[in-house]
């Protein structure tokens, strides 16, 4: 089975107008579940940015080539760590990233900014025809 990766938002503010000098949010949330019992088959990476600024804290739930990939905002480094790694714990068990709704923690349920397919798989290309017909 496929390695699953959190990624996470390193500058995510939360909307927090915080010290310069303090981490940030997002910083905050990559320590923790760096410092976490994270489960069989799950990384977790940080990245400095999402682009999703006005929904972070936010992160990126992945897990090769067969399965989609999400997006989800709004999580808050203080409360919801054990939700993301419980959902990310019933990712790993799928082969195609798709938890039944009612099986994800709701953090996951309702905070969900984009589920994204797996790329598809490309067709071995033809080469052109050297020949000058």
């Amino acid at each position: 089975m496929a390695e699953v990766t959190l990624t996470i938002c390193t500058t995510c503010r939360r909307g927090e107008v915080t010290d310069p000098e303090a981490p940030r949010p997002g910083a905050r949330m990559l320590a923790a579940l760096q410092d976490a019992d994270l489960p069989e088959g799950v990384a977790v990476r940080g990245v400095e940015c999402l682009s999703a600024c006005t929904r972070g804290c936010s992160m990126v739930l992945s897990g090769g080539d067969a399965r989609w990939s999400y997006i989800y905002g709004d999580l808050d480094p203080d409360e919801h760590v054990p939700d993301i790694l419980t959902g990310a714990a019933a990712y790993a068990a799928t082969t195609d990233g798709l938890v039944p709704w009612r099986e994800r923690p709701v953090v996951f349920r309702k905070q969900s900014i984009a589920r994204i397919p797996p790329a598809p798989v490309a067709a071995p290309s033809t080469p052109p025809s050297l020949s000058k017909d």
